[in-house]
């Protein structure tokens, strides 16, 4: 296939192994015990077969990688040398565009300074820990199993490796205060990563912090609370220097975006590689020029079915969906508006102008920047972002 040339490409890596799942997890993810009959090690041979069938998919698209991203799970669960051994294998299959970013996902307790070196000889450019919090009870509340102090070790060694740091925040925790918040910026500021990324927590019924909730053994989230932290977040951050570029993403400087994340934001294309993972290919034409139209799949999400369609030669797809003019102008109101940036009032799927000046009325976007012919969420209206996409669609 070709693809049309004004799109960047990415590639993800999803590693599905954790060493414990945590309580709010809903994430294709599996603890020793959940993955009988799959192992790392055949996880590796798998996902690097995929590339394979990736490549001989993508025969006429000969674009290189602008990002790889690896998640989870807790991609650093793997031996570095296997985590290499992934990244050598998209090198190979779709080739690196120069100043490539390469990401990796991990937990402060999974790494030591030689891995991270290991890691940034071998290409990658930056590492996202997930602190979550700073404070001993909320963790124990998250089930999260790292010691606050490790993220400091941790950051410091990526730091010495050379690597860009991102750090991984969750505010809205059932008993957690908001001094407590309060604390967790504190401490996360102090170590001065190049970039921030604060999460409300969402308890998903499927989730065993769900079952918990129904049980009355925790408290519901409090949404009001919840948008406490954030204005919280949002000012100290800034007092910090770093600029928020998505609604819940933080950079001291652009070039310390994630620039993987804004891929997605911007209905760029990306194949996912390993069990459960998802791609997009927007539009583009086909082999003898005819229009495809965009459409997304993923993969069977246990790593035994997985590995099992690999070796067999079969592709790992569970499903595919192909994606209307309509879905694709859907979703971008959904994604870019997210964004600092904001969005072209051209790129509505309909004119809204009455939706606009409600919006506007009631301080969710900029009216001074809706005069210019762009949509952009005031800090107010990050809060209401999902009430903005309806009344805007």
């Amino acid at each position: 296939m070709s693809v049309a040339p004004t799109r960047d490409f990415g590639v993800y890596i999803h590693v599905p192994f954790c060493s414990v799942r945590c309580g709010y997890c809903d994430f294709n993810t599996y603890a020793p015990g959940e993955v009988d009959g799959a192992t790392r090690e055949g996880y590796v041979e798998a996902a690097l077969g995929e590339m394979s069938l990736a490549r001989e998919a993508m025969t006429r698209d000969h674009r290189p990688a602008s990002t790889v991203f690896f998640g989870g799970g807790t991609p650093t669960m793997l031996d570095p040398s296997a985590i290499i051994a992934l990244l050598d294998g998209a090198r190979a299959t779709w080739g690196l565009a120069p100043g490539a970013e390469i990401s990796t996902e991990a937990n402060p307790d999974s790494v030591s300074a030689d891995s991270l070196q290991a890691l940034a000889s071998a290409g990658f450019t930056r590492v996202s820990f997930g602190m979550q919090s700073a404070v001993p009870y909320v963790l124990r509340t998250l089930e999260r199993t790292h010691n606050p102090d490790n993220v400091a070790k941790a950051v410091a060694w990526a730091k010495e490796a050379g690597l860009a740091v991102s750090l991984d925040l969750i505010y809205g925790t059932p008993g957690e205060s908001l001094a407590d918040w309060h604390t967790s910026l504190e401490a996360a500021i102090a170590l001065e990563p190049d970039h921030v990324s604060a999460y409300a927590l969402v308890i998903e019924p499927a989730t065993k912090m769900g079952a918990q909730l129904r049980r009355g053994e925790i408290e519901a989230v409090d949404l009001d609370t919840q948008a406490d932290m954030y204005e919280a977040a949002e000012a100290r951050l800034a007092a910090a220097g770093y600029a928020w570029y998505e609604v819940s993403n933080w950079a001291r400087r652009p070039g310390q975006r994630c620039r993987h994340n804004l891929a997605y934001w911007r209905s760029d294309d990306w194949w996912g590689i390993g069990p459960g993972a998802h791609s997009y290919l927007g539009p583009r034409t086909g082999s003898e020029g005819e229009p495809l139209g965009a459409e997304r799949w993923w993969n069977v999400k246990h790593p035994r079915a997985y590995s099992a369609r690999i070796s067999g030669g079969d592709s790992p797809e569970q499903e595919r969906e192909p994606l209307t003019s309509a879905d694709l102008a859907l979703e971008c109101v959904m994604l870019r508006i997210r964004l600092a940036e904001g969005m072209a009032i051209a790129d509505l799927p309909q004119p809204r102008p009455d939706a606009i000046a409600a919006l506007i009325a009631d301080g969710v976007l900029d009216g001074r920047v809706a005069l210019g012919g762009r949509i952009l969420l005031t800090l107010r209206g990050r809060l209401l972002a999902d009430a903005a996409v309806r009344a805007l669609t």
